[in-house]
């Protein structure tokens, strides 16, 4: 039986009916729960793929935005290295250099400390012997040259030219025979051979001399020195310095070329306030090492303290003479010159009494 306008809720197509009704919700309940289960699928799955993603990316985007800009930290600048170490003040007293030119062609310093050793005499004498005087103002020198063919009792030896000193006690008995002919205290000494006179021209990238007597030398390259300025070499500085044959003095002209190239020297390294630097100093004291021999106690500290003393040295005031003598003549089948006593003793006096610029004048 069915009510009247509508249909029968008991008939079996009737939704309606309870059974009918728990059926269809429960059809919507577990729609709704598999369209979640998709969703949470689907949103692990794009989690999943994202991670893969930001895993194959290089590390340094992974955790950068789009939007940001990468910046780098610049390294540290580096710190600024520290002054050099100051020189000390050299004491200001006058005092009396001895610079000694070996003639030896191999390492004369080996040869000097054979002998101070032993006490046995080297095969080298003395080419140059300058006796350099340094005022206590250190704003000049003056240079005394001693001819080395001056006949002088060596202590201890008896007569024989002064440079044979060198051959027969070294260094030592060097400068006890420049002491006593002038009656002067030497205070240091230095000496080169020719090698290091080569090698330390060299390295002042060499020097320029005035030529006063144009000569072609009769050693080694036969260098040809033309008058007025030449810049030489080591090996040019080297022939320079020993030439005596070419002149019609001799051994004379040698000397004052010999003044002539300590002189052109000196200028080279106070050039430009070269010994205001104080590693520039330390430098040179260090290359001069390789060649230079110099006294007992007189190390490379004392040598760069002295050096640095020098750096308002005027180049143009040095004053320079050669030691007076009194004639040429022969002994024992030798040349050789005899001392002016008079003459040295009033040199002599002079350097102990501060007044050798009246004898050595630029």
């Amino acid at each position: 039986m069915s009510a009247p306008g509508g249909s029968d809720p008991s008939s079996p197509g009737s939704d309606s009916s309870p059974q009918n009704m728990v059926a269809h919700g429960r059809r919507r309940w577990i729609a709704a729960l598999l369209a979640l289960v998709l969703a949470a699928a689907a949103v692990v799955a794009v989690i999943s793929l994202n991670r893969a993603g930001m895993e194959t990316q290089p590390a340094a985007t992974q955790s950068q935005s789009p939007s940001e800009t990468p910046s780098e930290t610049p390294p540290p600048a580096p710190a600024p290295p520290p002054p050099p170490e100051p020189i000390p003040e050299h004491p200001a007293v006058p005092m009396n250099v001895l610079v000694i030119g070996s003639d030896m062609r191999g390492v004369a310093k080996d040869a000097a400390a054979h002998t101070a050793a032993t006490g046995q005499p080297s095969d080298h004498r003395a080419d140059t012997l300058m006796v350099v005087h340094v005022p206590a103002d250190r704003r000049t020198l003056y240079i005394i040259s001693i001819n080395r063919d001056t006949w002088v009792d060596i202590p201890g030896f008896g007569g024989a030219k002064i440079n044979s000193a060198l051959q027969y006690g070294g260094i030592d008995l060097q400068v006890a025979a420049v002491q006593s002919l002038l009656g002067i205290t030497i205070d240091h000494s230095l000496m080169l051979d020719f090698g290091g006179l080569r090698i330390l021209t060299d390295a002042l990238g060499g020097i320029d001399v005035n030529v006063p007597v144009p000569f072609q030398s009769t050693h080694d390259t036969g260098h040809v020195f033309t008058p007025g300025i030449n810049h030489l070499d080591g090996q040019a500085a080297l022939e320079f310095s020993r030439e005596r044959y070419a002149f019609s003095d001799g051994d004379f002209q040698r000397v004052r070329n010999q003044q002539i190239l300590l002189k052109a020297i000196l200028a080279k390294l106070t050039a430009g306030g070269a010994l205001n630097d104080v590693n520039a100093v330390r430098g040179l004291v260090n290359l001069a090492s390789c060649c230079l021999t110099v006294n007992k106690g007189f190390d490379l500290v004392q040598a760069a303290i002295l050096a640095y003393s020098l750096r308002n040295l005027d180049a143009n005031a040095i004053g320079t003479m050669t030691l007076p003598t009194a004639g040429s003549g022969f002994v024992a089948g030798q040349s050789v010159l005899f001392p002016d006593y008079g003459g040295i003793g009033a040199v002599g006096a002079a350097l102990r009494e501060g007044r050798i610029g009246e004898f050595a004048r630029p």
